[in-house]
């Protein structure tokens, strides 16, 4: 099976340490986010995995050598010459995930412990254009999911602007994204997003159309060690 592990980002959040290296060399408990990521997803039976690179980017390639892929198959997507944020990101992927089959999507700074077998055989399940993991916790912005745990709006919770795709927003119930979904390549015919974007836009856009799914992991660990603050904690946690 095929995932994408999105780990381009500038890893602003963790300086300094990232002063020096990428977000996806910091090392929680001796061991770098980007080996407890590929050791995660091939125990799951994800063993061909894209990488996306940016910041430190030939540090990625050359510690991915290092270690011989760990086993894997990763192919590297290289976006060097502009930062393309979460959406950009897998568009220029496209031709390394389209094989027919679904893909995994999982950002390179968070750590969870549930099940990716449960996740991905849901979506095969339903077969939504996408299938996100969330989960009941406090967060910055919100997705909004309907009665049937489709999404169907996004909040920021700071500044209230809201986002309705479909609905009322009385009838929809905040959920915060766990940074781990599963895409169907039917996807790439409904971009229309060209260069810098967001997925949650896009997600957004089609749920107005199309079943974007929502996977409940409520009594799952979740920790997002993209916050130098959170490294510690993260230790404990695996």
């Amino acid at each position: 099976m095929k995932a994408m592990i999105l780990a381009a980002g500038m890893g602003t959040r963790l300086q300094p340490l990232t002063l020096t290296k990428p977000k996806a060399l910091v090392e929680v408990g001796g061991v770098t986010l980007l080996e407890i990521i590929i050791r995660r997803l091939m125990r799951y039976g994800f063993n061909d995995i894209v990488v996306n690179v940016h910041h430190f980017a030939s540090q990625v390639v050359d510690f991915l050598n290092a270690n011989n892929n760990f086993g894997a198959s990763i192919k590297i997507s290289d976006e060097t010459k502009t930062l393309l944020d979460t959406g950009g990101a897998l568009l220029k992927a496209k031709h390394l995930l389209t094989d027919g089959e679904p893909f995994l999507v999982h950002n390179v700074d968070v750590i969870t412990d549930f099940s990716l077998t449960e996740l991905y055989y849901f979506h095969l399940q339903h077969r939504p254009i996408s299938t996100i993991a969330v989960k009941e916790r406090n967060t910055s912005r919100s997705l909004l999911i309907d009665n049937e745990g489709d999404l169907a709006g996004w909040m920021n919770n700071q500044t209230g602007e809201t986002i309705i795709s479909k609905g009322k927003l009385e009838d929809l119930t905040p959920t915060a994204f766990s940074c781990v979904h599963v895409i169907s390549p039917e996807i790439f015919d409904l971009i229309t997003e060209t260069g810098v974007f967001s997925i949650t836009n896009t997600y957004l856009r089609l749920a107005q159309h199309h079943s974007i799914k929502t996977w409940k992991h409520n009594q799952s660990k979740w920790m997002d060690v993209g916050r130098i603050e959170n490294l510690n904690e993260a230790e404990k946690l695996l």
